[in-house]
């Protein structure tokens, strides 16, 4: 299944290459100015659609109703929220969560880990349906690591002093963005330390079923935004709905995933 935001991001490259052609070919008259227009969209859109493609594609093909299929007969909804497949009659719709892990169960003591496990079990123990937690595991490059983690701290201090600068800061987002700096404060010691950084991506994935494809989606979205809130307390990470591009990318590692570091940091938005 060919992902919607290669297909829009070329498509918008197209048309950007015939407007530059038109104001080639002009010679100064409204023709140039149509194709510079056309240029000037072509080349925003292009990057927006590659950037942003996860954001913006589910809000056309929602307003268009644009259904996608694919040749094994999985459909995607306009929404691009859910992957639907029927069998005997029967419609199952998955739902995908991306997770985003800021914490390393090795900074944690024993006691914290112990604990940790403990009420992950418990919390897990009310899911009522089958449920999968994929993570994919990589070593990343030191240098580019690096950069990023400086630049994460920076803003994370950055938001913790507005936050203190105001009349009535919030004691709990405080509390939240000193521990987010702390992470990175600790990561940053480790690669100085000479510690080679491990990058995870990690989603889960729900499944449901139904006579209808509306019933299907919706006992999908049902179980996703129960399953949010209990991977969140559980795993003490934030969780968030994958749409569009994202959640085809999820999709498509169920068959196949990248092969090299580069590959994988590329294909995360």
């Amino acid at each position: 299944m060919a992902t919607p935001a290669k297909t829009y991001t070329m498509a918008a490259i197209a048309v950007g290459f015939i407007g530059a052609l038109f104001a080639l070919i002009g010679g100064g008259g409204l023709l140039s100015l149509v194709g510079a227009l056309l240029c000037f969209l072509g080349s925003v859109l292009g990057v927006l659609f590659w950037r942003y493609g996860y954001i913006m594609i589910p809000l056309i093909t929602e307003r268009t109703k644009i259904v996608m299929m694919s040749d094994l007969g999985y459909e995607i909804p306009p929404t691009q929220d859910v992957v639907l497949k029927s069998s005997g009659g029967i419609f199952y719709a998955s739902a995908f969560l991306g997770l985003k892990i800021f914490e390393s169960a090795t900074e944690k003591t024993n006691e914290e880990t112990m604990s940790y496990n403990q009420f992950f079990e418990r919390a897990i123990s009310n899911i009522k349906y089958v449920t999968k937690i994929a993570y994919l595991l990589y070593v990343e490059d030191v240098g580019e690591k690096r950069k990023l983690i400086e630049t994460k701290r920076a803003e994370g201090q950055l938001r913790l002093a507005r936050e203190r600068d105001k009349g009535q800061p919030d004691v709990l987002k405080i509390d939240r963005l000193e521990r987010e700096v702390a992470i990175w404060d600790n990561q940053l010691t480790k690669l100085i330390k000479g510690v080679k950084p491990m990058g995870v991506i990690a989603y889960a994935q729900t499944t449901a079923v139904g006579l209808s494809k509306d019933a299907a989606m919706a006992g999908a979205r049902s179980q996703a935004n129960e399953l949010k809130t209990v991977l969140a307390n559980a795993l003490n990470v934030e969780v968030v709905n994958l749409t569009g591009d994202e959640m085809l990318k999820c999709f498509e590692w169920e068959k196949f995933f990248p092969m090299t570091a580069q590959e994988m940091e590329e294909s995360v938005i």
